[in-house]
């Protein structure tokens, strides 16, 4: 339990970011007021410190920073992996596909499959992303925010959901993207502010850098600050399976996903959308060292007895003493913060929780909108548009709390993610990369790749839930996503030569000629340019993984 001015300081950031966050939303701006263009994409208006912000905002949530501490402990930085080779998928967003969502003025990412391929694809994919932002950008979100305040204020979890659900909700619904954007910007500062507040007081009580190795190396846990493992690791997650299986899951996150690409979409122009993007990037590099890192400390001090866990303690299905690992953020604020921080590191908490789950409200609103129901009423007014998107965000959000008793069932919430996101991401991924890269990727051929390998994913996770002890179960979820990719891709070239592409007059604008055709756009002038950035984020990303190797 927490003490009354730290619970003070939690409720008044609510108020603050709802105020924020209604005010923002609700404003005139250069009289569009409610226009469906203002309400979903901000009137185009976002410059990149704000998109860069709100695109890491959005990824970032409360359960990022629970799981990852929780994997810091496990397993050291190994699923650090996950935040930096981000860095390598926003280059490719920003330098291959900003450029065509851009200049082809698409609202959604399925209306660009329709401009690339045809409906068919827009429907699946708008289909797919209201399915995956319900299950992964919030439902998982809820559940690890519930878990957290459960522990720290001793309110039933189902009840701090749905308080949270309702506060983020009024000004999302309300406000729509600008409303997103302005509130994620500001509980970027706050996330990124509270992380490294204790992160500073766990180095401090351990002693900095050489008692964390001392440490290690008495417990033969060095292996633990590397971030490349042997092939054949029992982690899984060995560098091969990191170099072959992220791409597939980060792409279609980073540059096919409607929650996270619309930050950009609302962009001001296409410099600013790939500065954003790239300044995403910079900011991916902290979560190593203020998220991952904070948990090897905990572990370090759990070993050299400064830091009690025995309330982690719970007893097996063998009757052993076992450590539930997932309150190990919660224990971190609570023993090693003073008051009044500890109430910071909550608003952090809530920052994460909340501009993720915004995010993925508003992404859904516009999906609902424009994808599907703007299909059967093509002639539907903007204020209809608007009061539509409302209603889907409130559905989703009503969705998403009754499966929580189901996804509460992964051991890690985390991991229980990127299972999902494993099977859902290579048929997508597959013709977003097809689309861009390849001019003879047909329509036809994309339409029964995304069908397919959605149902062959479905299969395969059923699969594995069943516990059956088949050589699908034993492989990891980071090579089944490259199989899975593999078998998708297959299918796209063989059918893209049994229906030939017939290029309309958009999707002849929407493919690369060549690799090198996009670095040809001159860009700003100075550091600020889209090709420095992309170079300097490359150069740095290289020397951090020489180090911890």
């Amino acid at each position: 339990m927490i003490s009354t001015i730290d619970t003070w300081i939690t409720i008044a950031y609510i108020v603050f970011i709802v105020t924020i966050g209604l005010w923002a939303g609700t404003k005139k701006n250069n009289g569009k007021g409610s226009s469906s263009n203002e309400y979903f994409l901000a009137g185009k208006t976002l410059k990149w410190p704000m998109i860069g912000l709100a695109l890491f905002a959005t990824n970032i949530s409360c359960l990022h920073l629970v799981s990852l501490a929780q994997s810091g402990f496990d397993t050291g930085l190994l699923n650090g992996n996950f935040e930096w080779m981000a860095a390598f998928t926003l280059i490719l967003l920003a330098l291959f596909f900003i450029p065509f969502y851009i200049r082809s003025g698409i609202t959604t990412l399925p209306d660009f499959l329709e401009k690339r391929y045809n409906r068919a694809c827009r429907d699946w994919l708008a289909f797919i992303s209201i399915i995956s932002a319900v299950i992964i950008h919030i439902a998982f979100s809820f559940l690890a925010g519930g878990i957290v305040l459960e522990t720290l204020f001793g309110i039933n979890m189902y009840n701090s959901i749905i308080a949270i659900a309702l506060v983020t909700g009024l000004y999302t619904i309300i406000g729509g993207l600008r409303a997103v954007v302005v509130t994620e910007t500001i509980q970027s500062v706050v996330l990124i502010a509270g992380a490294i507040i204790i992160t500073t007081f766990s180095w401090n009580k351990l002693g900095g850098w050489e008692h964390l190795t001392t440490t290690l190396q008495q417990n033969n846990a060095m292996h633990k600050l590397s971030m490349i493992r042997p092939i054949g690791d029992q982690s899984g997650m060995s560098w091969i399976a990191v170099f072959l299986g992220y791409p597939v899951l980060g792409i279609w996150y980073w540059c096919a996903d409607q929650t996270i690409v619309q930050r950009a979409l609302g962009a001001k122009d296409e410099n600013h959308a790939k500065a954003g993007v790239l300044f995403c990037g910079f900011i991916k590099i902290l979560p190593v060292f203020i998220f991952v890192l904070p948990g090897l400390f905990a572990y370090a001090l759990f070993k050299s007895g400064q830091m009690d866990l025995s309330s982690l303690q719970t007893t097996g299905v063998n009757g052993e003493q076992v450590m539930n690992t997932k309150g190990i953020y919660t224990l971190m604020i609570t023993q090693l913060l003073p008051k009044g921080l500890v109430g910071v590191l909550v608003a952090a908490l809530l920052s994460g929780l909340m501009s993720q789950i915004a995010g993925a409200l508003n992404s859904i609103a516009t999906l609902s909108s424009f994808d599907l129901y703007k299909r059967y009423y093509p002639e539907a007014s903007d204020t209809k548009m608007v009061k539509v998107g409302r209603i889907s965000a409130a559905v989703a959000l009503a969705v998403s709390l009754a499966l929580l008793p189901l996804l509460n069932q992964y051991e890690s919430l985390f991991a229980g993610i990127n299972d999902i996101i494993a099977h859902i991401a290579p048929p997508i991924t597959c013709v977003f990369l097809l689309g861009v890269f390849w001019k003879k990727a047909s329509g036809k051929a994309a339409q029964y790749t995304l069908w397919l390998g959605s149902v062959l994913g479905v299969v395969v996770f059923a699969l594995n839930k069943l516990d059956l002890d088949t050589l699908i179960g034993k492989i990891p979820f980071m090579m089944m996503a490259f199989y899975l990719f593999c078998v998708c891709t297959i299918i796209q070239v063989t059918l893209s030569y049994v229906y030939p592409v017939q290029h309309t007059e958009d999707s002849k604008k929407l493919y690369w000629n060549s690799i090198w055709e996009p670095l040809q756009v001159k860009g700003w002038s100075g550091i600020g340019n889209y090709k420095v950035l992309s170079v300097l984020l490359l150069a740095i990303m290289a020397v951090l993984y020489v180090f911890f190797k």
